[in-house]
């Protein structure tokens, strides 16, 4: 279990042991962390836990079989060349999973970095940029099996075990999961004791919660699972109020954890997405457990999974888009990708292999995916899912803003101070954000600087029209609102994210149109967190997509192989006869 100390303070050091030295030349520490206990900051000394060999949900035993597969039989069938579009977490899975069973792998991606929508670059001033707040669930073991393949298992940092509301004027709430025994009795004291809702809000938040599927998983987690997979029609919000919740426990604790969770609030979010999250906190106690990566996600996710893939002998190709999807059609009718039209610049290429593996998101694959396929409904099911737009917010202080207890300790720049953890807010347009200067210290504290709050706006609608330096404005200002203790302290560096369509909206009644990621076109696969896969659209999702779209791969290695002779043939007879084939293939 995780401790109960209300900070994490220990040495400051980097990833490679080195410590920081702070201003007054000692090495210091960084203080991390904080809860408001008979209102006020209270502080302990704790050891800092940077590894995934303990307080990782066991996924393996009494949990739904399809959230953590068996480890695949090794492949015995013959070597698949395999063509990747898109270097996010989902493309990077597949890869790692095609390269573990001996096959060539070749991963396109149109950016100049990796990672998708968990990469990061780094501006001309040293800034690391990010594409969003990324936090890992103790339940994210497909991701976390990752990272241990890739070597990165010590990158992340296990934060205190509780969730942490910042309402307006600095008031703390909390979902302290921190009891000494685990699920689910550790869940119903963190609800029962929560200080986030009132006394009525949270007897009636216990009688919903005991009359959901959540008490069914305890005994019986794949029935459970079913049955919050029958409720994706409704949205939470309408099951939540028909079981006895109250529309506070919503607006206070539900909207900002549905916000963070998929971008979109509890009225519009499908019932089975908020669910699925609240069996696993039920019945797995380090389910609710919060990890943030040491540093920037190019050096501490994307980039040890990139050298794995490099090291088995995977390449990828960055900058490379995929114009076209070049396609055949077979004398019995069934389709077969011939090649993909990709382009650099001003230069272009076919490229060709036994399987290809679109692994993008929803406005990504509606821009691959040829006309002709639309007739099939497999494939016109896509154009029924669309992406929610999100602006992700980094402002730089010259002070500890989260600091609520020692208003001269927030002024001073010698030692970090503040909350380190997720946090949540009911009382602003970004419902989720986290001071990164503690949470995530490698790369972004900088001595002599203060917090560096990165804000997750949702919903984006609102923002995408407005310029950086309104949005700003706005924001710095709602910050002031949740840290009053904050007044004077000044923004000295700032970013602004706009994505137009980030995770897919999962709303009631969406999951159906979730494809595969095996397709009715032979040797074309599907990955990305918007497949189909028992997990919510997440890194979570995105990671077991891709161990799914190589687990089809492989069944079907045979006949891919005896596809890709039939094109040779063919492709042979077209040359013998003094066809072109590179013109033929570029007017497909």
């Amino acid at each position: 279990m995780a401790t109960s100390s209300a900070y994490l303070s220990c040495p400051a050091t980097s990833a490679t042991g080195k410590k920081h030295v702070f201003p007054n030349g000692s090495p210091g520490f960084l203080v991390f962390g904080g809860t408001r206990l008979s209102n006020r900051l209270v502080t302990r000394k704790s050891v800092i836990r940077a590894d995934l060999d303990s307080m990782v949900s066991d996924m393996s035993t009494n949990a739904p079989k399809g959230l953590f597969p068996p480890e695949p039989e090794h492949y015995r069938g013959p070597k698949l060349k395999v063509a990747i579009i898109g270097a996010g977490l989902a493309g990077m899975s597949t890869a790692v999973e095609l390269l573990d069973q001996g096959h060539e792998v070749d991963i396109y991606e149109s950016r100049t970095f990796i990672g998708g929508k968990v990469g990061s670059f780094v501006d001309r001033r040293g800034n690391h940029i990010e594409m969003g707040l990324h936090v890992f669930f103790g339940c994210y073991n497909n991701l976390f099996r990752l990272l241990k393949k890739v070597g990165a298992e010590k990158n992340l940092l296990v934060k205190e075990h509780t969730h942490t509301f910042v309402n307006k004027g600095g008031e703390i709430g909390e979902l302290d999961f921190r009891f000494p025994v685990g699920a689910p009795l550790h869940g119903i004291n963190a609800f029962l004791s929560t200080n986030q809702l009132k006394i009525y809000d949270k007897a009636r938040n216990a009688v919903a919660l005991a009359l959901s599927p959540v008490v069914r998983a305890l005994v019986d987690p794949d029935g459970a699972l079913q049955q919050i997979r029958d409720l994706d029609n409704v949205s939470f919000s309408e099951w939540f109020l028909s079981k006895g919740g109250t529309r506070a426990s919503i607006q206070r604790m539900w909207d900002p954890v549905a916000y963070a969770l998929g971008f979109i609030d509890c009225d519009n979010m499908s019932a089975r997405c908020m669910l699925t999250i609240f069996a696993l906190f039920a019945t797995k106690t380090e389910a609710s457990l919060l990890r943030m990566l040491k540093g920037s996600p190019d050096v501490y996710l994307s980039g040890p999974i990139k050298k794995y893939i490099m090291d088995k002998g995977g390449r990828f190709h960055l900058r490379w888009g995929c114009r076209e999807v070049l396609y055949e059609t077979s004398s019995d009718g069934s389709m077969y990708v011939s090649g993909l039209a990709m382009s650099k610049a001003t230069q272009k290429k076919i490229v060709k292999a036994d399987a290809y593996v679109a692994a993008c998101d929803v406005p990504g694959i509606k821009r691959l995916v040829p006309q002709k396929w639309r007739e099939l409904e497999f494939f016109d099911n896509i154009y029924k899912l669309v992406g929610v737009p999100v602006v992700t917010v980094q402002l730089r202080y010259n002070g500890w803003v989260t600091e609520l207890q020692d208003l001269e300790r927030s002024r001073q720049l010698k030692r970090a101070a503040g909350l380190d953890n997720l946090l949540y807010t009911p009382d602003a347009d970004f419902s989720c954000f986290a001071d990164l200067a503690l949470a995530s210290p490698d790369d972004y504290y900088i001595e002599g600087q203060g917090s560096l709050l990165q804000c997750v706006l949702t919903p984006g609608d609102p923002y995408m029209p407005l310029s950086n330096d309104e949005i700003i404005k706005r924001v710095t200002k709602q910050v002031l609102a949740l840290f009053p203790s904050s007044q004077g302290l000044e923004v000295t560096w700032s970013s602004v994210l706009k994505i137009g369509q980030s995770l897919y909206r999962e709303g009631p009644g969406k999951d159906p149109f979730r494809p595969d990621q095996k397709t009715p076109v032979e040797n074309f696969f599907l990955a990305g967190s918007y497949t189909k896969q028992d997990y919510i659209d997440s890194m979570e999702g995105a990671t077991l997509s891709g161990r799914q779209a190589s687990a089809y791969i492989c069944n079907v290695g045979e006949q891919l192989m005896a596809l890709r002779k039939k094109i040779t043939a063919a492709e042979l007879n077209d040359i013998s006869k003094g066809v072109s084939l590179s013109d033929e293939l570029s007017l497909v």
